[in-house]
């Protein structure tokens, strides 16, 4: 049986102007992501990767080609539909956890799940869940400022999840955390997936958590792209 696809990258070029040159970041990429799949996206600095989660996300949009996550391209919706179906299909994790500093734990997790279609009520109480899933149950009234930054990136992995999404993408996830905290929040994120069924797309400079997906892309350079590796 065919493993469902909710993430789709075809002929995807992106290029950027800087002073009178033109830059290719990505140029003509395909990948496909399969519904509980884990893919690491690999490569040195300026070869794309933060550009490829925008444009898988959305949030960018390429010069040429297509991104389509649940079947629906990016570019067939307008702004306010790009929005809802982000909230519904697409969740964010990244190095720096973005909370809102005035909001606990509970709310910052909750607020997507409030942007979207669910009550009071029911926010609330799936940003209980997965604050408890994280190992936070003790701290969902804490603000950000009274968390340590491996708890804020579990309140941020938290966040991400709470509408349930397709897939979610995340850049550097770890990077800004000791070893220790690092190792413990990859075996969190390990256990959601193979728990929740979301489909991961991870950028890092970390080998051992490009070890642990399922797949290796690797970009190289700034102009070519090289095709996936099973690891």
């Amino acid at each position: 049986m065919t493993s469902r696809i909710v993430l789709q990258a075809t002929g995807l070029s992106r290029r950027y102007r800087q002073g009178s040159t033109d830059i290719d970041v990505l140029v003509d990429f395909n990948f496909q992501v399969a519904a509980g799949e884990r893919v690491a996206v690999i490569g040195a600095s300026g070869s794309g990767k933060t550009t490829l989660l925008n444009l898988c996300g959305g949030l960018d949009d390429p010069n040429t080609g297509h991104v389509q996550v649940c079947g629906t391209d990016w570019c067939q919706l307008d702004s306010s539909e790009r929005a809802r179906w982000r909230n519904r299909h697409v969740g964010f994790v990244y190095q720096f956890h973005h909370l809102l500093s005035e909001f606990s734990a509970l709310e910052n997790v909750a607020l997507p799940a409030l942007i979207g279609d669910y009550s009071v009520a029911e926010a609330r109480a799936k940003a209980r869940q997965l604050l408890e899933q994280v190992g936070l149950k003790q701290r969902m009234e804490h603000r950000p400022a009274e968390l340590s930054g491996g708890e804020r990136q579990r309140v941020a992995i938290a966040r991400a999840l709470v509408t349930e999404p397709s897939v979610v993408l995340m850049d550097e996830p770890t990077g800004n955390l000791d070893g220790v905290t690092a190792r413990a929040i990859l075996n969190l994120l390990l256990d959601l997936n193979r728990r929740l069924e979301i489909s991961f797309v991870v950028v890092t400079h970390d080998a051992s958590i490009a070890a642990q997906m399922d797949r290796i892309i690797k970009l190289e350079g700034a102009t070519e792209v090289s095709g996936a590796a099973s690891v």
